[in-house]
């Protein structure tokens, strides 16, 4: 059975996953504070988001994957709409 990935393997999209999420938060500029399970979600959501995408806008057909740049494109998106609520911390003296 394959899925949006094109792989029925869960150890490959784990491992795709890891490494699209590291890349979008090298690409992003600031600093983002999450471990490496959240990155690898990072990157398996954005891989998700990607497909979607492309699904209603006609690029993929289901069941087609998104590949590896709308996976890195998808994932910066997610990053950055992350950022954009979680604003500014502020410090406590």
């Amino acid at each position: 059975m394959e899925n949006l990935f094109g792989s029925s393997n869960w150890l490959y999209i784990i491992f795709i996953g890891l490494v699209v999420g590291i890349l979008a938060r090298l690409l992003k500029p600031g600093r983002d504070r999450m471990g490496i399970i959240l990155t690898t979600l990072l990157g398996i959501a954005g891989a998700l988001l990607a497909g979607w995408f492309g699904q209603v806008m006609g690029w993929y057909q289901p069941g087609q994957p998104a590949g590896f740049i709308g996976a890195l494109l998808g994932a910066i998106v997610i990053l950055v709409v992350v950022s954009l609520f979680r604003g500014k911390r502020r410090r406590l003296p």
